[in-house]
């Protein structure tokens, strides 16, 4: 059946990152993410990183082919690892489920959990 855009949602975990608190992120691979309620006719979902705490540092993201799974392994793209400076800070994932690649945006979904946890 297919999914309301309002019932898409995603979780993540850290997974194994290297320790990192000196504001000079690593290149690893994405979290492990958990998917729900994907929008029907989704192709592809864009996954971006925001800091709440450092909100203009850019941490990249990524763009998966989506064929209905119900998770993202980690290795399906890479980003700058969170790495606070001497702290805790607050990070969003936010998934874009798209019909394409250049756009056609059916949905949005975000995950939030701060780091170093």
């Amino acid at each position: 059946m297919p999914s309301d855009s309002t019932d898409f949602a995603i979780s993540f975990t850290w997974g194994d990152l290297e320790p990192c608190n000196t504001g000079r992120p690593n290149i690893v691979d994405n979290p492990r993410f958990t998917l729900s309620g994907v929008p029907a006719g989704t192709a592809f979902i864009r996954f971006t990183l925001k800091d709440h705490d450092a909100p203009r540092y850019d941490h990249g993201g990524g763009m998966v082919a989506y064929s209905g799974q119900d998770a993202i392994a980690p290795g399906a793209f890479k980003y700058k690892s969170p790495c606070p400076p001497g702290g805790v800070h607050t990070y969003e994932w936010t998934a874009t489920a798209m019909t394409d690649r250049g756009g056609g945006v059916l949905g949005t979904a975000s995950a939030t959990r701060q780091y170093p946890e």
